[in-house]
């Protein structure tokens, strides 16, 4: 293809804006010369771009539509401009804005949470719809943390009473049976990622005071047996390491009001060899169940560092 250098003309409103827009130190810009293969260099509001005519318009397009989102007020990522990059090249990038349309809720510190790709915003909307949720994909796709999110909006809005976070608590070939402590201390390595999520979204000090209160209950799922849960919301997480009891008696505590979130990676199990996996086994039996949904995340939804997506990738490619 025939390589030009074409000018974009930015009306930019301040030294702020052109920052947020081309990145501190044009890192923004230096991301899409990288994934575009292209020059890209900047004279005052002036971008100048090294490339074919294609490229070029991906670059004009990408460079609208940030500029929309920051005019509205939405602080941009070096992974929302990675995730625009992809969504460009797909020609789809007024999907991408569309996305930055609604916020679930806000963080601890005010900020508005909102879904970073398709793939969570169609995990947000089975969460809308459905009582029984399964969310199945790589780590860094937020599974955890969007329904943890989701969990406390629901409850804020008053249409549960209470939240339930369990996972199983065997991970790794450990036996919690010759681990040193009580039970508490025992599983709550396990339950960490869990805490992290919620001190993110409501603060450690307004998770503590619910955790006392019994609003917010974190346990490992050996505490679900026998129970009928009512009005909550309750996540499952590491569910690739169930096996298909544990699974079942999980399934069946859901009681009226409330919604099930199962979330898991089904590429990382750690069940001892020969075991298998609950949340395979539900894939299989419950995928056409009316009133279950089953979202499958992919890399291209990981929103952790640029890497982890090319890593996840590669191992995927060495199946």
């Amino acid at each position: 293809m025939t390589e030009h250098l074409l000018a974009i003309h930015q009306q930019l409103e301040s030294p702020n804006e052109a920052q947020a827009l081309f990145g501190n130190q044009d890192s923004h810009l230096k991301m899409m010369e990288e994934e575009l293969n292209v020059s890209i260099v900047t004279r005052g509001e002036t971008v100048y771009v090294a490339g074919d005519e294609e490229t070029f318009q991906i670059v004009d397009s990408l460079l609208a539509s940030l500029l929309n989102l920051i005019r509205k007020g939405i602080e941009i990522s070096e992974r929302d401009v990675l995730y625009a990059i992809k969504m460009a090249k797909k020609h789809k990038l007024e999907f991408f804005e569309s996305m930055y349309e609604e916020e679930i809720t806000k963080n601890a510190k005010g900020k508005p949470i909102r879904v970073k790709t398709i793939g969570q915003r169609e995990y947000i909307a089975a969460m809308k719809r459905h009582d029984l949720i399964f969310g199945i994909g790589p780590a860094g796709t937020g599974k955890t943390y969007l329904a943890v999110v989701k969990a406390v909006h629901e409850l804020k809005n008053g249409h549960i009473k209470k939240i339930i976070l369990t996972r199983p608590a065997v991970e790794a070939g450990e036996s919690l049976g010759f681990l040193p402590g009580d039970l508490k201390e025992k599983v709550d390595p396990y339950l960490r990622p869990l805490y992290d999520a919620l001190h993110d979204v409501l603060g450690s000090d307004h998770t503590a005071r619910l955790l006392e209160r019994g609003t917010i209950e974190i346990a490992p799922l050996a505490y679900m047996r026998g129970r009928t849960l009512d009005d909550a919301f309750v996540i499952l997480d590491e569910a690739q390491n169930t096996t298909p009891a544990q699974m079942k008696m999980f399934l069946t505590r859901l009681g009226f009001g409330s919604k099930m979130v199962i979330t898991g990676d089904i590429t990382q199990i750690d069940l001892p060899k020969g075991v298998t996996s609950g949340l395979a086994v539900a894939k299989n039996m419950l995928y056409d169940i009316d009133g279950i949904s089953f979202v499958e995340l992919d890399q291209t939804d990981v929103v952790r560092h640029p890497l982890v997506a090319r890593i996840i990738e590669a191992y995927e490619k060495t199946k």
